[in-house]
């Protein structure tokens, strides 16, 4: 050791500011470890490293999360104790044959077509990861599944219920009613009325929540804008639009929380956006018609689908880039979907083509091109792992 450093006298500040730094680094573990608990002790049974979240959510009540990869309990087959003995369908509501069509994803074979209300345009996990919602939009309901028992239930009255989500904190169900112009906040059990939300634009259809939940982002359609709206006092906060013509559809966030996805069907391709400033970041092209956005199981890609052109854009979340495109052999569209429980399949609808396509996450090649209903649309591959629900065809976190 250098003797001049090893005798140079330490000032009383110095002290000071050391001792500073380690009850700050303390105070930081300590919350830390009391997130990490509180998640523990929410989900005892969840595997360790999905109880290493380390952040609490802005919502009273919300579960901690990652800030480093907010899709950290979505790992393959790490289903929650509420689901793990559910089986598995994949569940497809036909639009315009106003069934749900149920198919069994281990043999790729239609186990049964079930009548629902008009006009069914997504299947919609709860909150609470206990039922499956049927969006039946002008039929002014929504049909349960039970999906332990893959039993379908009474319609409970809700109107223009064009697409469905949860708030993080499990408080809130929040119905996109497009036509109506609205975004209605709801009791997420009862569907009772909370609040309502007029809309400024065209065609609200989808979302994705913050980080912390504390807001979220929804597309607006037919006139081309994103809102920005507060989680908990349920107001508009800001508008943006993004180009003239655009025709904004599904939206997700990155692992991180720094970039929001918007997929744009007539521009082709996914606008980036920075959320907490709400401004137009960038642009990549990915195909004609892009439409879905799916998050693989370790969360280092995205899939997009591109309904215009019958293929997936695979995006790179680290470089920000697209790394493949799979192309669906003959004539396809696929539209909206989900990953597989162990993360091997991406099931897709084929909105124009009466079917569901089952796509190989390895390389892209065709699994399965299974008939169905007329006008297939949001189906649900169920249970997938994930603490809680935000709603649409899947997104958990």
């Amino acid at each position: 050791m250098n003797p001049v450093l090893r005798h140079r006298p330490v000032s009383a500040a110095s002290i000071v500011t050391a001792l500073c730094i380690a009850c700050a680094g303390c105070a930081t573990h300590t919350a830390t470890e009391a997130a990490r608990h509180a998640v523990a002790a929410q989900h005892p049974d969840a595997p360790p490293a999905a109880q290493q979240f380390t952040r609490a959510g802005a919502l009273p009540g919300m579960p901690a999360y990652d800030p480093t990869d907010l899709y950290a309990a979505d790992r393959p087959d790490r289903l929650s104790p509420v689901v793990k003995n559910d089986p598995s369908y994949v569940y497809v509501p036909n639009t315009h044959s106003d069934t749900v069509t149920v198919i069994d994803p281990a043999t790729y074979k239609v186990v049964r077509t079930v009548p629902v209300g008009a006009d069914p345009q997504h299947v919609v996990p709860s909150w609470d990861l206990k039922t499956l919602w049927v969006n039946n939009d002008k039929g002014n309901t929504l049909t349960p599944i039970d999906p332990a028992t893959g039993k379908f239930g009474t319609p409970v009255p809700v109107y223009d219920p064009y697409n469905l989500y949860f708030t993080p904190d499990g408080k809130s169900a929040v119905v996109m009613a497009e036509a109506d112009h609205q975004i209605v906040f709801r009791d997420p059990h009862t569907m009772a009325i909370q609040t309502m939300l007029n809309v400024p634009c065209e065609g609200v259809n989808h979302a994705d929540f913050s980080p912390d939940g504390s807001y979220f982002i929804a597309s607006c359609e037919f006139d081309g804008q994103m809102l920005k709206i507060d989680t908990a006092t349920h107001k508009l906060e800001a508008v943006i639009q993004l180009k003239p013509g655009a025709r904004p559809q599904d939206v997700k966030i990155s692992p991180d929380g720094k970039v929001w996805y918007v997929a744009d069907m007539q521009t082709g391709g996914v606008w980036t956006l920075d959320g907490d400033r709400f401004t137009v970041t960038g642009f990549i092209p990915t195909g004609n018609g892009t439409h879905g956005l799916y998050v693989s199981r370790d969360s280092k890609d995205l899939y997009i689908t591109n309904r215009g052109e019958g293929s997936i854009s695979v995006l790179d979340f680290a470089t920000n880039t697209v790394r493949a495109k799979w192309q669906i052999p003959g004539r396809a569209s696929p539209d909206m979907g989900g990953v597989s429980a162990d993360g091997k399949v991406l099931w897709l609808s084929g909105r124009y083509n009466a079917e569901v396509y089952a796509i190989s996450t390895t390389d892209g090649h065709l699994i399965a091109r299974i008939p169905v209903g007329q006008g297939p649309h949001g189906l649900c591959i169920y249970p997938q792992p994930g603490r809680y629900s935000l709603g649409h065809t899947g997104i958990f976190r």
